[in-house]
């Protein structure tokens, strides 16, 4: 077991950057390798400096660890803030839980959860889930985003973005306030149309 990590209830926060391949294009393999070194650098001073505790690095992608949600609020901020005025966009995803501590990191739910949460944000957009929304001060700029999917899970979950910028629309189906198609053919008249018309072998 890591001894390093935080446990009993904890926060967790999933980073990646946003148009990761399109970057690379434009910045070119020098250019791109120089940003990514200072990002890493970047996000790594606000994490620590909040007490966060890195568990995993993977390509652009980070998975930190934080005591507390107020903490992980104020790194994602913090890092946020410094990234501001480089060309890297970065998305995050904050969800607090009390996963199981092994000797490669954590495991359980809230991991998956957490980086589900994460997969929905914006590059510049920090999400938070429920849980970690309710630790905080009421005092704290977020914004309710209303509930939704999040992928491989069955029930919504409820959003909050850190701030009170716009941002488009969250990476998911929609709200689960909104209708759920009742076909795989509901807003594609056309094909169904074509569909049924080479059935009764005729043009449509």
């Amino acid at each position: 077991m890591r001894s390093d990590l935080p446990t009993g209830t904890v926060t967790l926060l999933f980073t990646d950057i946003e148009g990761s391949t399109t970057l690379l294009r434009a910045l070119g393999p020098d250019g791109y390798g120089a940003a990514l070194a200072e990002h890493r650098r970047l996000l790594r001073e606000a994490f620590a400096a909040h007490g966060g505790v890195e568990v995993d690095t993977q390509g652009d992608a980070f998975f930190v660890a934080f005591p507390t949600a107020p903490g992980a609020v104020a790194a994602a901020a913090a890092a946020q803030a410094a990234l501001a005025a480089g060309s890297v966009s970065v998305r995050m995803g904050l969800h607090t839980g009390s996963p199981t501590v092994t000797g490669e990191g954590y495991v359980g739910i809230d991991v998956h959860r957490g980086a589900r949460v994460a997969h929905l944000a914006h590059g510049g957009q920090v999400l938070l889930s429920e849980t970690t929304a309710s630790l905080l001060e009421p005092s704290q700029p977020v914004r309710d985003l209303g509930r939704h999917r999040l992928k491989d899970f069955d029930l919504p979950a409820r959003l909050y973005q850190l701030g009170r910028d716009d941002f488009p629309p969250l990476r998911s189906p929609g709200t689960v306030d909104l209708p759920v198609p009742a076909t795989p053919f509901m807003g594609r008249d056309h094909e169904l149309f074509e569909a049924v018309a080479a059935v009764l072998d005729r043009d449509p």
